[in-house]
């Protein structure tokens, strides 16, 4: 039986490839049209908190607007409706980044629901600065659907930073 070593266990550090890869693959699914389904989850706020929490110095309020303003592009949204909500978004996560981490995913998810939803309340007020209607409550069911799906994505974000130091042509990842 071999030693383990300490230094497998713990995590690499992300690629920004795959960063800003698994940022444009949540853009590429909030621009699928779904309609007013209601608890379809905002892919991009949750992929942006991830990376905010994980690495604050690479994703933040810069890229929070950037990726904003394509999804008001690509939605058709009043322009800066997004990216003043993702600036928020990201300011928050930064600010509690080195608190969140400490606890477990399922509590990270208790700690990120409410910047969700502050996150679609910004975008339903400027909504309704603009003169839109108000879409009804179970418009705020995707803050929960994507506080739920916090855990699974913590898993498959960190999934490629696990891998050992030392290459092991026998081990598959």
């Amino acid at each position: 039986m071999q030693p383990t070593h300490r230094s497998s266990r713990i995590l690499q550090p992300a690629k920004n490839w795959f960063v800003f890869l698994s940022l444009f693959v949540a853009l590429g699914l909030a621009y699928i049209p779904t309609g007013r389904l209601p608890g379809v989850p905002d892919w991009v706020p949750l992929v942006l908190a991830f990376w905010c929490i994980r690495e604050p110095r690479r994703v933040g309020m810069g890229t929070a607007f950037v990726f904003g303003v394509l999804v008001d592009i690509g939605q058709g949204a009043a322009m800066g409706q997004h990216a003043l909500a993702y600036v928020v978004l990201a300011y928050l996560a930064t600010s509690i980044a080195r608190r969140v981490l400490w606890f477990p995913p399922l509590q990270q998810a208790l700690h990120i629901l409410p910047m969700f939803f502050l996150t679609q309340l910004i975008m339903v007020l400027v909504r309704l600065v603009a003169g839109a209607e108000f879409p009804g409550w179970e418009y705020f069911l995707s803050s929960f659907t994507s506080a739920a799906l916090w855990i699974p994505l913590h898993f498959v974000l960190l999934l490629p930073q696990y891998r050992p130091v030392d290459r092991d042509d026998n081990r598959p990842i």
